[in-house]
C-alpha cells in the first residue's frame, strides 16, 4: 500500500504542491487511471468490423471522440481531420473543388463511411466533404494504410468512418447556433428518444457563408460562398432480445455561388435498412441494404432553370456472419453486391454507364493469449464492366509486454478503375479533351506497418513506421497525338514515412497532444507523376476543462504545422507537355475555442480562428482560403437538461 501511495505522489507532485492522506491518494489514483481508461477502453469497429477495445486492437486506429469533436468546433469532416491529424491536407483542385491528400493517397484512395456504409458521388475524385457534417457524430475512427481486405476498392490508402451518436436517454434535445466572419452561419438540431423497444435519432443542420475576395492575388482570387441543408433520421426497433432492425434516411442539399449567373447545386438522398439476428451469444448474422444517390445540377438564376448533369446511384446488399468459438476466437465471413450507376456531363452526349461489383471476405481473430492477438483475413472482388478480379490479403498482430503494445501488419490494397476513368470523354471548355481508358489496370499496393505504444498513468506515446509499395497508380498524362489528357497507369512508386503521437491527460483537467508525420514519396524518374505531399506535418492541442457547481469551462488550443513542398505544374493551358517547378510555402494555423457552461444545459462557445493572423502572400491551391484572423460566437442548448 505504501508503494502505491508513493507512486501516486510522484505522478501528481509536479502538478501542484499538495499533501494527501492515504484515503485521498487512493481515490486520486483511481481517478487518474479512469481518465486514461476512458480512451483505451473505447470500442472500435472500423479496423476489424467486429467490436474491439482500442487497447486490444491489433489494427492501429485513431479515434476522435465526441469530446474532441466539440473541442475542435468543426463543421464537417475536412475541418476536423485537418485540426486533429497530421499527414492530411485538404486543398483546391480546379474551380475550387476540395481535394484530399492523406500521406500520399488522394481522395479516390481513401474510403469515407457513415456508420460503416459507403457514400456515393465524387467531384474530381473526392466525395463531397461538406456532406459529411458532424452535427450528430459520436466519434470518428481512422485507419491509415490499406484496408481493402475488409472494404475493397477505394480503401487502398485508408478508411475514415463517421459513427453517429446513439440515443440512450429517455429523450434528449439539443439546438445550437454559430455566427462568424463573412456572415458564416451554422444552425443545428438533434432530437432523440429511447423508449420501450424503439430508439430514434433525428439530426438537422443548416450552414451559410458569403463569397469574399482574397487579400492577395493568386491562382484564385475569390472564395465561393454558399449554403447547405442536411437532415438525417435513424430508427432502431428491437423486435426481440435476438432480433433488431435499424432503418435510416437522409437528405443533403448544397448550393455554391460559383458565378453571377449560374450556381452549382448538389443533392443526395440516402436510405437503408439493417437487421441483426443473434442465434446465440456466440453467433450473429447481419443483413443490410443501402441506397445512395448523389446528383449535381446547374441552376440558371435568370430563368430559375435547374439542369441536372450528373447522377451517381449505388444499391448495395450486404451479409456478415460472426461466430465466436472457444470463447475467444472470432470468425467473420460476408459479402457485398453493388450496382453502380453513373450519368455525367463528362461522358459523350451526357451518357450513362453501370456495373455490378461483388465480393466475398473472411477474417479470423485469434486470441491465443491475453497478450497476443493475431488477425488473418482476405477479400475477393469482381468488377463486371472491366471483368476485373482481385484478391486482397491481410495479417495483423499485436503483442503486449508490461506497459508496451507492439503492432505489426501487412495488407494488400487495390483500387479498381472507376467508370469515369474508363469512359470519360470530356471537353475542357474547348481547350483540350480528357479521355478515359478501358484498358486500365487496377492500382495495387503492399502496405507494411510497425508501431510501438507505451502507456503509463497519464502518458501515452506511439511511434510507428509505414511503407506502401504502389504499382499501376492511375493518373492522367498528356497525349500529343490526341491533343488531350488520357487516363493511364504509371510504374511503381514508394510511399514511406514515420508517424509519432504523444498525449497526456490530468485529473486536474489539463491535457495535451502532439502528433507528427513524415512522408516521403519516391517516383521513378521519367514517370508522368509529381510528388505533392508535404514531407513534414504536425498537429498540436493544449486543453483545459473544469466543472464547478454551476459553471464549467473548457479551453482548447489547436494548431497545425505544414512544411513547404515543391511540385511540378503545367506552364499554360496550351502546353500540357511542359511543366515548371513551383514551391508551396510552409505555414501554420492556430484555433482557440473557449466553451463556458453558464447553467445546466447552456453552453456559450467563442472561437478565434487563424489566431496569429496568417495571410498567404500568394493564393496557391494548397494555401488556406483565409483573409486573416476571424472570430465566431456560438450557443448550444441541451433542452432536456434545462427542464430537468
Amino acid at each position: 500500500m505504501m508503494k502505491r501511495n508513493i507512486i501516486t505522489l510522484l505522478l501528481l507532485g509536479m502538478m501542484q504542491p499538495v499533501v494527501f492522506a492515504q484515503a485521498d491518494s487512493e481515490a486520486m489514483l483511481d481517478s487518474l487511471e479512469k481518465v486514461w481508461d476512458m480512451t483505451l477502453n473505447e470500442v472500435v469497429v472500423t479496423g476489424t468490423r467486429t467490436p474491439k477495445l482500442l487497447k486490444d486492437s491489433p489494427v492501429l486506429t485513431r479515434v476522435i471522440s465526441g469530446a474532441d469533436i466539440r473541442k475542435s468546433d468543426a463543421t464537417n469532416i475536412s475541418d476536423l481531420l485537418q485540426s486533429e491529424l497530421p499527414g492530411i491536407e485538404f486543398s483546391y483542385s480546379m474551380n475550387q473543388q476540395v481535394s484530399l491528400n492523406m500521406q500520399g493517397f488522394g481522395g479516390n484512395a481513401v474510403l469515407f463511411l457513415i456508420d460503416g456504409e459507403r457514400v456515393a458521388g465524387e467531384t474530381l475524385d473526392n466525395v463531397d466533404f461538406s456532406r459529411l457534417n458532424l452535427n450528430d457524430a459520436g466519434k470518428v475512427e481512422i485507419v491509415k494504410g490499406a484496408a481493402s481486405s475488409l472494404y475493397g476498392s477505394n480503401a487502398v490508402g485508408g478508411v475514415v468512418n463517421i459513427i453517429s451518436r446513439e440515443s440512450s436517454e429517455p429523450w434528449s434535445m439539443n439546438v445550437n447556433a454559430r455566427y462568424g466572419k463573412h456572415n458564416e452561419q451554422r444552425y443545428g438540431l438533434n432530437f432523440g428518444f429511447n423508449t420501450w423497444k424503439i430508439s430514434n435519432s433525428l439530426s438537422a443542420q443548416y450552414t451559410h457563408i458569403d463569397s469574399y475576395d482574397m487579400k492577395n492575388q493568386g491562382d484564385y482570387n475569390r472564395f465561393y460562398g454558399g449554403r447547405t441543408y442536411n437532415i438525417k433520421d435513424r430508427l432502431t426497433f428491437k423486435v426481440t432480445d435476438k432480433l433488431k432492425f435499424t432503418g435510416r434516411v437522409g437528405y443533403f442539399f448544397r448550393e455554391r455561388n460559383s458565378a453571377e449567373t449560374t450556381h452549382d447545386r448538389y443533392r443526395d438522398l440516402s436510405t437503408g435498412l439493417k437487421g441483426v439476428y443473434d442465434f446465440s451469444k456466440a453467433t450473429n448474422l447481419e443483413l443490410s441494404y443501402s441506397y445512395d444517390q448523389y446528383d449535381k445540377s446547374d441552376y440558371m438564376i435568370a430563368n430559375r432553370l435547374d439542369v441536372r448533369d450528373y447522377s451517381n446511384a449505388q444499391n448495395i446488399g450486404k451479409a456478415v456472419l460472426n461466430h465466436t468459438f472457444a470463447d475467444k476466437h472470432i470468425l467473420t465471413v460476408g459479402g457485398d453486391v453493388m450496382r453502380d450507376y453513373l450519368m455525367t456531363y463528362q461522358f459523350a452526349d451526357n451518357g450513362n454507364k453501370k456495373q455490378i461489383t461483388a465480393d466475398g471476405f473472411a477474417q479470423i481473430d485469434l486470441n491465443f493469449h491475453k497478450n497476443l492477438n493475431l488477425i488473418l483475413g482476405g477479400r475477393y472482388d469482381y468488377f463486371s464492366e472491366s471483368d476485373m478480379k482481385h484478391f486482397s490479403p491481410r495479417v495483423n498482430a499485436m503483442y503486449k509486454f508490461n506497459r508496451f503494445s507492439f503492432r505489426g501488419s501487412y495488407a494488400g490494397g487495390f483500387r479498381a478503375p472507376t467508370l469515369k476513368e474508363m469512359y470519360m470523354d470530356f471537353d475542357m471548355a474547348g481547350i483540350f479533351m480528357i479521355y478515359g481508358n478501358k484498358d486500365l489496370k487496377p492500382e495495387s499496393s503492399n502496405n507494411f506497418q510497425l508501431s510501438a505504444e507505451y502507456t503509463r498513468g497519464l502518458f501515452n506515446a506511439t511511434l510507428g513506421g509505414f511503407c506502401n509499395l504502389v504499382d499501376n497508380r492511375i493518373t492522367t498524362v498528356w497525349n500529343k497525338a490526341m491533343n488531350g489528357m488520357v487516363y493511364t497507369n504509371i510504374g511503381k512508386m514508394t510511399i514511406s514515412g514515420l508517424d509519432a503521437n504523444v498525449s497526456w491527460k490530468s485529473t486536474l483537467g489539463f491535457g495535451a497532444r502532439a502528433s507528427y508525420v513524415y512522408t516521403h514519396e519516391h517516383v521513378r524518374k521519367g514517370e508522368p507523376y509529381t510528388a505533392s505531399t508535404r514531407p513534414h506535418t504536425a498537429t498540436i492541442r493544449l486543453d483545459y476543462a473544469k466543472n464547478w457547481k454551476n459553471y464549467g469551462l473548457m479551453v482548447a488550443l489547436n494548431g497545425r504545422v505544414l512544411s513547404k513542398v515543391a511540385v511540378d505544374e503545367f506552364v499554360s493551358a496550351s502546353s500540357y507537355d511542359e511543366t515548371v517547378r513551383v514551391e508551396y510555402p510552409a505555414y501554420t494555423m492556430w484555433k482557440l475555442n473557449i466553451t463556458q457552461s453558464i447553467w445546466k444545459g447552456i453552453d456559450v462557445i467563442a472561437t478565434i480562428d487563424n489566431l496569429f493572423n496568417y495571410v498567404p502572400k500568394y493564393n496557391y491551391s494548397s494555401t488556406p482560403s483565409t483573409t486573416g484572423i476571424s472570430f465566431a460566437i456560438g450557443l448550444s442548448l441541451d433542452i432536456d437538461k434545462m427542464v430537468k
